[in-house]
């Protein structure tokens, strides 16, 4: 492989094997190559090690003891040969344009550090009608400041450093606080490059959630505080 245009995709799992083949498949059909696909498996206890197997000539498996996502997205940046880096949560799909999309990007400004694109949204198909009205669907397309639409480059990202394994979320607004409070340049794409799941079990529209993301508010604010003093 040239690594110099080889991009890792990590995608972090914890009990998905019901997803899991589905967001392998939209990483397949991505009609950008180079690239290498890395499962890092997050100590599931259902099928997900197989269904991951299954796709064995195509994508290298990690296996970890359960130590969260941010701690999973760090494993298989350890193990990436690539230049740059993707990411991809297991029960989430990426359209096929999505890489192609941003190495163009990238290949017009040799400045820039990372490139995002939109989100749009769709309602598992086995979610029941009455979890469907607890877990709204948001009919609109959003900008996606989310992992899951991040191409960076591979220097870009480990000057800003790893994800901090301390948050069980929010890890990725704390990881872009802090590359935005060192001046990185990114762009968002105006087109749709990820599709968001929304199931049961969605950690980011959980109610509870909010909890997590004001220590990561609180964390930042921190950090601005102590570099103004």
């Amino acid at each position: 492989m040239e690594n110099s245009r080889l991009i890792s995709i990590i995608i972090p799992v914890y009990n998905r094997a019901r997803y899991l083949a589905e967001a392998i498949e939209s990483v397949l059909a991505q009609t950008y190559r180079p690239i290498e696909i890395i499962v890092v498996d997050d100590g599931s206890t259902d099928g997900t090690a197989d269904v991951a197997r299954r796709f064995s000539e195509t994508v290298r498996y990690f296996y970890q003891s359960n130590s969260g996502c941010s701690a999973a997205r760090n494993k298989g940046i350890e193990n990436t040969l690539g230049s740059f880096f993707s990411f991809l949560d297991s029960d989430d799909l990426w359209v096929e344009e999505k890489l192609s999309r941003q190495m163009a990007v990238f290949d017009s400004d040799e400045n820039l550090d990372m490139v995002f694109g939109q989100v749009s949204h769709f309602y598992c198909p086995d979610l029941e009608q009455h979890k469907r009205e607890k877990q709204l669907n948001p009919t609109e397309i959003m900008p996606g400041y989310h992992a899951g639409t991040l191409l960076i480059k591979r220097e870009s990202f480990l000057r800003v450093g790893l994800f901090d394994i301390n948050y069980e979320l929010g890890e990725f607004i704390d990881w872009y606080g802090k590359a935005k409070e060192i001046g990185m340049k990114s762009v968002i794409l105006p087109e749709v490059v990820m599709k968001r799941r929304i199931h049961s079990s969605n950690s980011v529209l959980n109610r509870n959630a909010h909890v997590g993301y004001v220590r990561v508010i609180k964390a930042a604010l921190d950090r601005r505080r102590k570099k103004n003093d």
